[in-house]
């Protein structure tokens, strides 16, 4: 029994879309497994660590939260599990991508809009602030008042 575990170990596992499990005892490349299923890419399925969940029959279930995919140069590595994506889900995934990263950026325009809005108004309200403080002062400051050391008084005695 301990030699099947040790077998098991050194196999690759693809997962088929449709829940098939295939095992493979030798290294091969993504190249070779999407020419034995056309219209697939192969992912490597990432696992989070500790996430192995067990199920209502003991069955071990591993979840994982990112799948990658690989090129048809790269090597798949013995011990690790892989999974068949159509291209149809691939192409699903990078138009959601594609749409949230449009989101995104004309969040980010909007916003960049809004503030410089905002600072165009905090400016022309300064402007405004400034314009009334100085014609306040310079009314204040600049009204005649009369001074009587303009007025000569010995000039009408004589």
């Amino acid at each position: 029994m301990g030699n099947c575990q040790a077998v098991d170990a050194a196999a690759l596992v693809i997962q088929h879309p449709s829940g098939k499990i295939e095992r493979m005892y030798w290294s091969v490349t993504a190249g070779d497994i999407m020419k034995m299923n056309p219209g697939h890419y192969v992912s490597l399925i990432i696992p989070l660590p500790g996430a192995e969940n067990h199920d209502a029959s003991g069955n071990k279930t591993v979840r994982f939260t990112r799948v990658k995919l690989l090129r048809p140069t790269d090597t798949l590595v013995l011990g690790r599990a892989y999974r068949l994506v159509t291209s149809h889900e691939v192409m699903k995934v990078l138009r959601a991508k594609r749409q949230v990263k449009m989101n995104k950026e004309r969040t980010e325009t909007m916003l960049e809009d809004r503030t410089s809005e905002l600072e165009s108004s905090i400016q022309v309200m300064e402007h405004d602030r400034t314009i009334r403080q100085r014609s306040g002062s310079f009314s204040k400051s600049k009204t005649w008042r009369p001074s009587l050391q303009s007025i000569s008084e010995a000039a009408t005695a004589s």
